[in-house]
């Protein structure tokens, strides 16, 4: 696994009302609903990204009002002529 290191001003966390272990997890989890909203990774990498289940990931999307399934119109409608 790699190791990434990042250096913020220390006001950051109490700005946030968070410490430094939780802003991380939130970072992780914003990262990869922003990546997976802009359908630049599947919900399975996101979930990784993340550091949750596939399952914990779908609710946190849920959560934060993020839609779990990801099918434009034009999708649809070649699913649904392909029946």
């Amino acid at each position: 696994m790699t190791h990434l290191d990042l250096e913020l001003p220390e006001h950051i966390f109490s700005a946030l009302r968070l410490p430094p272990a939780e802003f991380v997890r939130e970072m992780r989890i914003a990262a990869a609903l922003q990546w997976y909203g802009e359908r630049r990774i599947s919900q399975e990498k996101a979930a990784e990204i993340a550091g949750q289940s596939r399952a914990e990931f779908i609710d946190e999307l849920r959560y934060r009002k993020g839609a779990a399934i990801q099918v434009d119109q034009a999708e649809l409608e070649a699913e649904l002529a392909d029946d």
